[in-house]
């Protein structure tokens, strides 16, 4: 009886093992992604990684505070993966927080440039912050750097959005990191001595504004100028007509750029899935989609793409300031933007 017991206990043992091991095949089928990236076309991204690699993503959608604080809520017991969102600041704020799990991977470490990476999260597009003016009642030579935007001549005539978006912080953390302190408060104050309004809406809101007159400059992400380059509407190539675009600095040490990033979560189920999503986010396919697809430049050097909106918006020089740098001067970045009354 003894032998025949400790046969079906071995028996036994092997059934729950072969069960614990096709769960664990079966989780690994698996991505649980939390993306604060709100575009409809990413699903032909999601869709080629599943094709590629036969894991299905299941994905919670938010705005960006209400995901970090959602996995910071959850702790230990987070079924999220991966975090995808836009902007050094908000991935820094995640890092801070100690949400992200340090990442190995020889694959991103070959495609994505160093300065576009840190530890535990990684940049996947960029877009670059540019000035807008209205043709004929600014001269592009008045607007060539993030500084002339503080210069008197332009009293009154400067459209912004808030001084608090991730957007405006990056950009003043990387002129601290740049210029220091002093001058960058100097800057905050003569961008909000030129504003012809208080700071509201968007991108886009601030490009309309200069195309209807409402203010002469103002500075925007390329995303949403070449979204209005390839648009239908009749009005959106109307507002392009009446503004030109400048890319700042490009005798200094270039145009800042917002990235668009993520990292493997701390307490990730599918880790070996989810480093395979980010090595894909890496790839030329997944690059090229970026662009074509969505308007944003690929990360990876040396990539094809075909996008007639990313072409006519030209070649420039990208500031090359590691992104993990701008964590460094967000809090200041806000503090001085506070003071100044940038709001």
């Amino acid at each position: 009886m003894k032998l025949i017991f400790s046969r079906s206990l071995l028996t036994l043992a092997v059934a729950i093992s072969a069960l614990g091991s096709s769960v664990t095949q079966a989780e690994e089928k698996v991505l649980n992604l939390y993306s604060a990236r709100h575009y409809q076309t990413d699903e032909a991204l999601y869709e080629g990684f599943t094709k590629q690699t036969g894991i299905t993503i299941k994905r919670i959608e938010g705005k960006e505070d209400e995901l970090l604080e959602r996995i910071r809520n959850e702790g230990a017991y987070s079924p999220a993966d991966v975090l995808l969102t836009v902007d050094a600041a908000r991935l820094s704020a995640a890092h801070e927080l100690g949400l992200f799990a340090a990442v190995q991977s020889p694959t991103l470490e070959a495609r994505i440039p160093a300065n576009l990476r840190t530890v535990d999260w990684f940049s996947f597009s960029t877009r670059a912050r540019v000035i807008v003016y209205a043709k004929g009642v600014v001269k592009p030579e008045q607007v060539q750097t993030y500084d002339d935007l503080a210069n008197p001549r332009l009293k009154g005539q400067v459209c912004s959005r808030s001084g608090s978006h991730p957007y405006n912080l990056s950009l003043m953390a990387s002129i601290i990191a740049h210029q220091g302190e002093s001058k960058a408060e100097q800057w905050a104050k003569g961008v909000v001595a030129n504003f012809a309004r208080a700071p509201k809406g968007g991108d886009t809101d601030q490009i309309r504004a200069v195309a209807a007159g409402e203010c002469a400059v103002a500075v925007s992400n390329t995303y949403y100028l070449a979204r209005l380059m390839r648009s239908d509407k009749p009005e959106d190539r109307q507002t392009m007509e009446k503004i030109g675009v400048v890319w700042p600095d490009q005798q200094s040490y270039g145009a800042h750029i917002n990235v668009s990033g993520g990292g493997v979560l701390k307490h990730a189920p599918h880790k070996e899935a989810a480093l395979k999503f980010l090595e894909y986010l890496a790839s030329d396919q997944a690059q090229r989609y970026f662009a074509d697809g969505n308007n944003e430049w690929p990360v990876v050097v040396g990539i094809k793409i075909d996008n007639p909106a990313l072409a006519a918006l030209g070649k420039f020089k990208a500031d090359p300031l590691p992104v993990g740098s701008l964590a460094m001067y967000r809090a200041k970045a806000q503090i001085i933007f506070d003071q100044v009354g940038y709001r």
